[in-house]
């Protein structure tokens, strides 16, 4: 039996109508479910989405904690939660330094943080009941605040050679708990050009590679020559030179690319690791989102 995975999906101004018949697609197609990240408004999108479907699972991957009051996500997320009929998993986390600097906000102790926004939003009187919160993990403490306050995870370029260490963080019952999310989004590009395909990950991820929380993370997963090298051009300003410094090596553990068969291998692959719900964030290697999720569904036709 083929295991199909989630696809992530952005409302991207334009095509919001475009995406959201995109959505009623996907579902009608079996995929496992649909999933906004924090580009655009994936809150609304999810609302969205609700009601134009009727049984996939939707949720956002991730929702940064810091920029709405906890009395406002809880009213919309618990309105998704009812009218999605307990489709929907909140999922929130806590940014990055660079993204929450462009908002003028400044961010606390991410454990801390996070801890006291879950006890808030759980706090808020007289909005229904509220969805399953799944939290952006990478490194083990967040994961273990995950199994003890959150219904579920969500890693962002995790490196599936580390999963084994990762998900060993959760008790043995939580990890087999159908209940229990663990999700990883995973950018994808299918082409018969791999090298083309490869470059389009690297290009993607390259932007991560400057954030010190993703750097600590690849080094513990074992790529500390890597992000050393990384460091070295950053302190140099060389800032031309981090892609240089991502080896093939690392991009496969943390990336699909290639033909259908090679990334439908992987998938199976991510599967086996230990992810519940592997969520395909598609680019293509020709062209933009769009062309991006043709590009992905076709592999299934």
């Amino acid at each position: 039996m083929t295991r199909l995975p989630a696809i992530s999906l952005a409302a991207v101004p334009g095509r919001r109508k475009k995406t959201i018949e995109l959505a009623k697609d996907i579902e009608a197609r079996g995929f496992s479910g649909i999933f906004g990240p924090s580009l655009g408004d994936s809150l609304a999108l999810c609302q969205a989405i609700a009601l134009e479907t009727s049984e996939i699972t939707i949720g956002t991957s991730i929702t940064p904690i810091y920029t709405r009051n906890p009395s406002d996500f809880a009213q919309t997320a618990a309105f998704i939660h009812e009218i999605s009929d307990g489709r929907f998993k909140f999922g929130v986390g806590v940014s990055h330094e660079p993204a929450l600097k462009r908002l003028g906000i400044s961010a606390g102790k991410p454990l801390q943080d996070m801890r006291q926004f879950v006890s808030d939003l759980q706090a808020v009187p007289r909005v229904g009941d509220l969805p399953a919160i799944v939290l952006a993990t990478l490194r083990d403490k967040m994961i273990r605040l995950a199994e003890e306050i959150a219904g579920g995870m969500v890693f962002a370029n995790g490196a599936r050679s580390h999963m084994e260490h990762s998900l060993g963080q959760l008790e043995s019952k939580k990890k087999s708990d159908d209940d229990f999310f663990i999700g990883n989004m995973i950018p994808t590009c299918i082409s018969e050009d791999k090298k083309a395909a490869a470059a389009v990950n690297r290009k993607t991820l390259t932007s991560y590679a400057f954030l010190p929380n993703y750097r600590n993370y690849w080094k513990e997963a074992g790529y500390e020559q890597e992000m050393h090298d990384v460091e070295k051009a950053i302190d140099e300003k060389d800032f031309d030179k981090v892609p240089d410094c991502l080896s093939d090596r690392w991009l496969s553990d943390t990336t699909l690319f290639g033909t259908s068969t090679e990334v439908r291998d992987g998938i199976e692959a991510w599967f086996d690791s230990g992810i519940k719900t592997p969520i395909i964030v598609p680019s293509s290697a020709t062209g933009g989102q769009m062309q991006a999720i043709d590009e992905f569904l076709e592999i299934w036709s």
